[in-house]
């Protein structure tokens, strides 16, 4: 068997030291049986954590029976899954695309439909935004180290500060500002763009960016500006959909129907591959040699996406997901009275972030990394923000975790920062 380092230099991307083995529920392991509560839930795509009984059930019932066919034919275990979609989603929409493997080109999709709907090409995004890899979701997300690398990059793409009021682009107070940063994307429009807006994308509540919540009013200010310029609004809620934020999709928190909904991450409940485009009926008609991929629509994934909606949707489920992750986020607030250098404690549902400063309240992700990575020490898995360039600190546990779990969670998280600071 090749050592460890012979691997490391195989892999095209960097990998940790770090051999995992098993996992279950919130819990993962290592080869040497060190336990970890992954707060990251995988890639934030372990709605249900490890090895859900009910998902592991499912995948194996299906893969017994079918495991792929091409999405030009209809199953019963995709149409099932269509119809919980149509079911679950804002009443508007009610077409569902599932030729798409992931939140990459589920995002890419909605923006062609609005493009092929509209006929105008120019896309609005925000700062700090993660839309996906692809190249155009890499050209729409709002962070330039992304597309630095990449010289060829689509035209028509437009960013626009965030709604980030702890550090607001305007210098304004959220209690007086009128929320300015939706007024002011007007300007972008008619100064910044090419005069041919098809959409306008945004995340209820950013992933990557730094686990910033929509202040009140925003996203219906939003849908209000959409509106007024025939604009199609897209919600990425790829990581926020599939209960993260304690409500099926973030737009029911917030009260607001978008044009679009993409999601995936959470449809596969313990790692299944599943993405899918959620739209309005108005917004149909492209054909699928526009946007469609191999393994889009694949069986065995629409098994397990079934069994998440299946679990998720229990009388009384998303409910403990608003009251644990409260729990935790008065706990990490009580907990930042006592140590240093926690700026903020914010998030919804079980999706929450902890802002990382300096003495003078300035972002710190230096020290952000250097808890991320003590952390493993202590029994977490955690993830920060910006691909390790911003100062958030994730918490986002699976859905399925008990307040007894999340105690645990954060009494291992009170002694990380005892630790950091001796």
């Amino acid at each position: 068997m090749r050592d460890s380092a012979r691997i490391q230099d195989l892999i095209y991307y960097p990998v940790s030291e770090y051999r995992m083995d098993h996992g279950e529920g919130v819990y993962l392991y290592d080869v040497d049986g060190q336990q970890y509560i992954d707060c990251a839930s995988g890639t934030f795509n372990l709605s249900l954590g490890y090895e859900h009984p009910e998902v592991v059930k499912a995948i194996r019932e299906q893969a017994e029976q079918l495991i792929h066919v091409t999405s030009t034919f209809q199953t019963d275990t995709v149409n099932a899954l269509v119809t919980r979609l149509a079911e679950i989603s804002p009443a508007n929409l009610t077409k569902v695309h599932l030729k798409v493997s992931g939140g990459s080109t589920a995002n890419e999709g909605a923006v062609k439909m609005a493009q092929f709907h509209t006929g105008r090409r120019d896309v609005i995004s925000l700062f700090r935004s993660h839309h996906g890899n692809t190249m155009l979701t890499t050209g729409m997300s709002g962070e330039a180290f992304r597309r630095a690398p990449f010289p060829m990059q689509p035209a028509g793409l437009v960013h626009v500060p965030d709604p980030y009021c702890l550090r607001c682009f305007y210098k304004q107070h959220p209690d007086t500002c009128g929320l300015l940063c939706v007024e002011r994307i007007n300007d972008f429009i008619d100064h910044a763009s090419s005069g041919s807006v098809a959409c306008l994308i945004v995340e209820p509540v950013s992933g990557s960016g730094g686990n910033v919540v929509a202040p009140d009013g925003y996203l219906a200010a939003l849908r209000g500006l959409c509106d007024e310029r025939d604009i199609v609004l897209i919600f990425d809620e790829v990581q926020t959909g599939i209960g993260r934020v304690g409500r099926m999709f973030a737009a029911e928190h917030f009260g607001v129907s978008p044009d679009i909904i993409t999601t995936a991450k959470g449809l596969g409940g313990s790692g299944a591959q599943v993405a899918a485009i959620l739209a309005d009926d108005r917004l149909s008609g492209m054909g699928g040699e526009y946007h469609s991929f191999t393994y889009g629509a694949n069986v065995l994934a629409a098994a397990a996406a079934v069994a998440t909606l299946d679990v998720i949707g229990q009388r009384g489920f998303l409910e403990h997901v608003r009251e644990v992750g409260a729990y935790i986020k008065l706990r990490l607030e009580e907990l930042a009275t006592r140590h240093r250098g926690i700026g903020e404690v914010r998030g919804l549902g079980l999706m929450i972030g902890i802002e990382i400063v300096d003495p003078h309240g300035a972002p710190d992700t230096g020290r952000a990394l250097a808890l991320a990575r003590l952390a493993m020490d202590h029994g977490l898995i955690l993830r920060t923000s910006r691909y390790g360039r911003g100062n958030v600190v994730k918490i986002r546990p699976p859905l399925v975790i008990t307040r007894a779990e999340a105690d645990l969670l954060c009494d291992r998280l009170d002694a990380l920062f005892t630790a950091e600071a001796a």
